[in-house]
């Protein structure tokens, strides 16, 4: 049978099986597309979904600015860093060919897509290594993808799994280097990892230096060999990473201007946790997934006993395994593995590289034929004691040791029938794939019920996106005003998914700027304030010229939600252009109350703040907390001041979690809970003639009420204020993807100021932007006539430089290898210039 035969079955049944395994948990779990339950938890539904939607809108030419700034979210953010890290892997390109409702498919096609790549890249590799049994390459190669990594964290994270296809696209181009193949391939894929997702490939190219040196260390590759193939590894990686440079940089440094948000100290997971993760059905978010199916572990467990295999290579293997195990748990390395900065949340994130070194490790074992009696009944041994001591556990479930039993059992049937006839060799494979596929639907059925459990989901796209999106349609008048799709958020990133130029967005990579401005003046937030949420204000409205505001019912899909039965509206507003002139003289800088510092970023007072007064709801007084706030805890307060009447009362309380009530009106919710949570001002009402404001306040949670809570809006004074800003203002805007040109009336003096954050970027009149309280300015041309502000994604030059340096190596390179070739040519099959024959060729594949 040739060779390529018995590569193409093998990759070819870890993709299907990988494809059938994991579609079929879902079924089971009822999940979509399969059944009623979401799949769009945590940040799939909040972050990756939304952000695909806009990779749609730009692959059909609907979005709201370009590849450099996305004028949807924050008031105008840069794009190209959350390109790079959401939306630059080969496979997100296929959202485009789904209807954009159809959005949500489109991600889980993409991710079992990449699963199914990983495991024929990683069966390719096993292949490439040594040759052994197809089905059992095969089947190895699905349990890396179905690794508990891959379908408990990575499913619902799907820019993780491009690291999942890149540990054995990695180890390909690192056996590539060592024998001297694929020279110009090889920097080439280098960089479509690398740009695909850095983080990840930066765990995956160190495995691949691990398995580069096991290598090196276990084909006995003279001196000579060794060094040649370290400076083509190093060179390879090298020109690959410059590739990806003009990609690269704008993401790395998009994380530098980026708002901290949580910041966690690592603590290792206890090892009977550790143990259990290796196991079906158990579930954690702060320990190692390490999942396999019990097959995979057997086989590793049996080298260390396995005589067929030559002591080198089966100490060195074992050794690898054990010692990045070990890794996980020990600060120093976890911080070498995740770039030298604790993550954001799941703290084993580099644990698919410890998979993959186990299925590789697994397939030396099986490789050298099946293990014998004395290697299985070790390797089982052992196998048994990690199991029993995973029992000191609280992860362990009732599915849990069931699930391992039955493939511990089919895992050893099969390795005893192997190489006994083709009939009993068929039943082998069948009890290996059967247990591998069983195991791993099981585990994925259960993950799928334990996330919906215990993290929060957002509905698919559906009637309330559908109507939100042709309201926001509907009203669009960018760039004459902006159009904001609620403060009632589906999402936190609502305008990428359903359309509109608003305030909210939530990324990796928003900005501290843009974070820091929103909270001066009353914004709130979630995720420790990587989560700006859109802020219903007039005044701010003003500002930032929103001049459509669509409102509408609460999510129903948030169990949290009381029933809200209100219509879906659109609030219209007459507001300045994109562009206005402020005097001269700068602002003065924020403080601490937000309705005073809407009035510095307006210029003008529009306000009354009063003197409030907080009594408990025996009349008491309440304890103030520090110099400017009061102490509240689970209860009933009244919170008095006095007002014009007629104005209309606002509430600032960011710490509050509970609900409000001006006098008889309607309830209004808070959420906030600082650092992670903070609510952001709410109108409660009108001020009654009396002028007498008496705001009900029902906290759920012990937190604070600052002293300086209300502020009531005078609307005469707010029209007035905006009227001059018109009338100052550019008469023309012009918007692009990558900045603004603003024409101005004649004679104009003072600043200009740009209704968007002052990121790190832009650029005015050919010299850096200014900052108006945290807004794009600069001062007003002498002359009049126009400004042009144009933006530049931090470190695109420095990458784009870099790029073309690596790809000018990579042409010469190129020449030159291709030179060498034809001399080789000329000087015929004898001549001086044959190159030997590579070290380390892989082996004929047996059927």
């Amino acid at each position: 049978m040739p060779t390529s035969r018995p590569r193409l079955c093998a990759g070819s049944l870890a993709a299907l099986l990988t494809v059938a395994a994991v579609c079929a948990g879902d079924a089971i779990a009822r999940v979509f597309p399969f059944g009623p339950h979401t799949r769009s938890v945590n940040d799939l539904g909040n972050q990756f979904v939304p952000f695909h939607a806009r990779l749609w809108d730009l692959l059909h030419g609907n979005a709201d600015g370009g590849l450099l700034l996305n004028w949807s979210s924050g008031y105008g953010t840069s794009f190209l860093p959350d390109l790079g890290t959401y939306l630059t892997s080969p496979f997100a390109l296929l959202v485009g060919v789904f209807p954009r409702d159809r959005i949500d498919l489109a991600v889980y096609v993409v991710t079992v897509l990449k699963m199914a790549s990983a495991a024929a890249l990683m069966t390719l590799f096993l292949l490439t290594v040594r040759g052994g049994r197809w089905w059992a390459a095969g089947t190895l190669g699905a349990s890396y993808a179905l690794c508990g990594w891959s379908i408990a964290e990575a499913s619902y994270n799907p820019m993780w799994l491009d690291g999942l296809v890149a540990l054995p696209l990695l180890c390909l181009v690192a056996e590539w280097a060592r024998t001297g193949r694929h020279r110009i391939a090889g920097p080439l894929l280098v960089a479509v990892v690398w740009a695909a997702n850095f983080y990840t490939a930066y765990m995956a190219t160190l495995g691949a230096a691990l398995v580069l040196a096991v290598r090196f260390f276990t084909e006995r590759d003279d001196r000579r060999a060794v060094v040649r193939g370290l400076v083509r590894a190093v060179c390879t990686v090298g020109v690959g990473i410059g590739l990806s440079a003009p990609v690269l940089l704008p993401v790395y440094l998009g994380t530098k201007h980026a708002y901290p948000g949580w910041d966690r100290a690592f603590a290792p997971a206890a090892w009977p946790d550790v143990l259990a993760r290796l196991l079906p059905a158990t579930y954690s978010f702060f320990t190692p997934a390490l999942f396999l199916g019990t097959g995979t572990l057997l086989l590793l467990c049996a080298l260390a006993f396995q005589r067929s295999v030559p002591g080198r290579e089966r100490w060195t293997w074992v050794g690898l395994v054990a010692g990045v195990a070990l890794s996980l748990q020990w600060e120093p390395t976890h911080l070498l593995w995740h770039a030298f900065a604790t993550p954001n949340g799941s703290p084993y994130r580099q644990t698919f590289v410890l998979a993959g070194l186990v299925v590789i490790a697994a397939w030396v074992s099986v490789s050298y034929g099946r293990p014998e009696r004395r290697a299985l009944i070790g390797g089982g041994a052992v196998l048994v004691l990690l199991a029993a001591g995973a029992g000191l556990s609280d992860l362990v479930t009732g599915w849990t040791y069931p699930l391992f039993g039955v493939g511990l059992v089919a895992a050893v049937c099969a390795l005893v029938l192997v190489g006994r006839g083709r009939r009993l060799a068929a039943l082998a494979a069948v009890l290996l794939i059967g247990a591998q596929a069983g195991q791993a639907a099981a585990s994925t059925a259960y993950f799928d019920r334990e996330r919906l459990n215990r993290l929060d989901d957002y509905a698919p796209w559906g009637e309330r996106q559908r109507t939100q999106a042709a309201v926001v349609a509907g009203a669009d008048g960018w760039p004459g005003y902006r159009t904001d799709p609620g403060r009632e958020q589906t999402t936190a990133n609502d305008p990428l998914l359903v359309g509109g130029q608003g305030g909210q967005y939530y990324s990796s990579h928003t900005p501290a700027v843009l974070t820091r401005t929103m909270r001066a003046l009353g914004g709130g937030w979630t995720s420790n304030g990587r989560a700006v949420q859109s802020l219903d204000n007039p005044v701010t409205d003003a500002v930032f010229s929103v001049g459509a505001r669509v409102r509408g019912p609460r999510d129903p899909h948030q169990g949290a939600n009381l029933p809200d039965d209100r219509p879906v509206t659109v609030s219209r507003a007459a507001t300045p252009p994109l562009v206005t002139v402020r005097g001269p003289g700068g602002p003065v800088p924020y403080g601490r109350s937000p309705f005073r510092n809407q009035e510095q970023l307006l210029g003008s007072r529009v306000y009354t703040v009063p003197t409030t007064v907080l009594k408990a709801a025996d009349g008491g007084a309440v304890a103030d907390k520090g110099a400017y706030d009061y102490r509240v805890g689970r209860g009933t307060y009244t919170l008095s001041a006095a007002c014009p009447a007629g104005t209309e009362a606002y509430l600032w309380s960011p710490d509050m979690f509970g609900w409000a009530r001006l006098g008889e009106g309607p309830e209004v919710e808070f959420k906030g809970q600082l650092p992670a949570r903070r609510a952001a001002m709410h109108h409660l009402g009108r001020v009654g003639t009396a002028g007498s404001v008496r705001v009900t306040l029902t906290p759920v949670r012990a937190g604070t009420v600052p002293h300086q809570a209300v502020g009531c809006l005078d609307r005469a004074r707010l029209d007035s204020a905006v009227a001059g800003l018109k009338r100052t203002g550019a008469s023309a805007v012009h918007v692009t993807g990558h900045g603004v040109r603003a024409e101005l009336p004649p004679g104009t003096t003072g600043t200009v100021v740009l209704a968007a954050p002052r990121i790190a970027g832009w650029s005015c009149q050919g010299r850096p932007a200014d900052s108006y309280l945290g807004l794009v300015a600069t001062p007003a041309p002498a002359r009049g006539g126009s400004v042009d502000c144009t933006f530049r994604p931090p470190g695109l030059r420095a990458g784009a430089a870099a790029g073309a340096g690596a790809l000018v190596v990579l042409v010469l390179g190129g020449v030159a290898l291709a030179y060498r070739r034809r001399r080789g040519a000329e000087t015929g099959p004898h001549g001086p210039d044959r190159a030997p024959q590579e070290a380390g060729a892989p082996e004929p594949v047996n059927a």
